[in-house]
């Protein structure tokens, strides 16, 4: 209804007497012939927003499952990698994993940085005059005092009276790729933005245009008006057997060879890789367990936001060729015999005694079934998945599409609100003064059969 949509706005800004309720109602009455068009944008939009957030969660449940696969190419299936302490490091192989014996100190995580505004009352309320203004954020690094930029893309945005609250902001950077949103505190609302891990993502943040913005949201080392730093960006610093790294990431893939390390605390422990053959049946568990997963999901979004959506139809194709037509041969072939079938609802099952019984008889052949020179089930798997999140694939182009027509849905909308605010607005003046006069005619100038932007002429 309109009344949920803008009616938080529409009765502000009136210098007159306190409209009385008769003149609310005659107003309500008044804009309800302009409700459908309001009703259809938000249908539109939500839709819009939740088609958005299902091919977002395909990507995650994709790449999640990718994981896994590449994890276990070549050699990955048959090794572990084993922490001394694994609070500090956890660790999995890859296809290029060397046995041996792994010193690790831990000095420092990476971390992003992270800067708050001060508090307002209200994340809805209108910041400034509303005049267009434009945010700058470069990249770089920074000592606390002075700033380097970096050679990265410039983001800029652009505010102006459609969004220039709290809310408005950071859905505008978060429209541009930056992690933006409104926090609530004790003070009331403030806007937060967190970069991406690593000492060369520092912000620094340069606005023209609207001076209560600039004061809100600029930002630069030292400064003490705009944003302030609450988290310093930092990469993470370790030695591996007495040789130093530092990294953006608290994800390490070539400090140790063949092994993707996760930095979890400070702290000194040992990285203990080995062959392992009693590793392939933990890996083939938990392959089959994130499958299952991945499958779950899948059917979640076949009934929800992407209900007979093309993106996710070629995937669940894909996904079930690779099983079904795969040289190892699910489920009539060579998997089931390390007791991996393909159950009634496109899960795979596992029969982990006759798994642990195939390892103990041929560990190398049971590994050839998910890793063997591109052929195995994993490594197609790995393929396909990159095939279907590329650039060129049909997810990429579906999210790009959604996209644009979400900010151009938003942009309607506040175009929208602001107009029929202002046309609410001039109606509860116009039958204020109707009121106080005494009259029960029609209101001057309206016929009943013109559209009610007519007053704002």
């Amino acid at each position: 209804m309109f009344n949920s949509t803008i009616n938080s706005k529409v009765y502000t800004n009136n210098t007159q007497a306190s409209p009385s309720a008769d003149v609310y109602a005659k107003v309500e009455r008044q804009m309800q012939s302009q409700n459908t068009g309001v009703v259809k944008l938000n249908t539109t939009l939500a839709k819009d927003q939740a088609k958005f957030s299902g091919l977002g969660q395909l990507q995650s449940a994709l790449a999640k499952f990718q994981t896994i696969a590449k994890s276990m190419a070549g050699s990955g299936l048959a090794t572990s990698a084993t922490s001394s302490k694994p609070g500090v490091v956890s660790a999995t192989t890859t296809d290029k994993a060397v046995s041996g014996t792994y010193e690790m100190n831990v000095k420092q995580l990476a971390q992003g940085q992270t800067l708050l505004s001060g508090a307002q009352k209200s994340s809805s309320a209108a910041i400034g005059t509303g005049a267009p203004t434009q945010i700058k954020i470069e990249l770089g690094s920074e000592d606390g005092k002075q700033f380097t930029a970096g050679g990265g893309k410039l983001i800029a945005v652009t505010i102006d009276s459609s969004n220039n609250s709290l809310d408005g902001i950071a859905a505008a950077l978060k429209q541009a790729g930056v992690d933006a949103s409104v926090v609530k505190n004790a003070d009331g609302y403030a806007l937060a933005i967190n970069g991406k891990s690593g000492a060369d993502n520092s912000m620094r943040i340069s606005v023209t245009g609207d001076a209560s913005v600039s004061n809100l949201v600029s930002y630069a080392p030292g400064a003490n008006k705009g944003l302030q730093q609450t988290a310093a960006a930092q990469d993470a610093l370790v030695t591996v057997d007495g040789k130093d790294i530092k990294s953006a990431s608290n994800t390490l893939t070539t400090a140790v060879d063949g092994t993707t390390v996760e930095l979890k605390s400070t702290g000194i422990t040992d990285l203990v890789v080995a062959k392992d053959s009693s590793q392939i049946a933990t890996n083939v568990a938990s392959f089959v367990n994130a499958y299952n997963e991945l499958n779950t999901k899948l059917q979640s979004l076949q009934q929800g936001g992407l209900k007979s959506d093309t993106a996710l139809g070629q995937v669940k194709s894909q996904l079930e060729q690779v099983l079904r037509t795969a040289s190892t041969g699910v489920p009539s072939s060579v998997l089931s015999s390390a007791g991996v079938t393909l159950g009634k609802n496109g899960e795979l099952v596992l029969d982990e005694a006759k798994l642990k019984a195939a390892v103990a008889a041929d560990p190398d052949a049971v590994s050839k079934l998910f890793t063997n020179d591109g052929k195995g089930v994993a490594d197609q798997f790995n393929s396909k998945i990159g095939e279907l999140t590329g650039e060129t694939s049909v997810l990429r182009k579906e999210q790009l599409t959604v996209g644009k027509d979400i900010t151009t849905l938003t942009n309607k909308k506040a175009v929208l609100a602001k107009a029929l605010t202002a046309q609410a607005q001039a109606l509860v003046k116009a039958y204020t003064a109707q009121e106080q006069m005494g009259s029960n005619s029609a209101l001057p100038g309206y016929t009943g059969k013109n559209s009610l932007f007519d007053f704002m002429a």
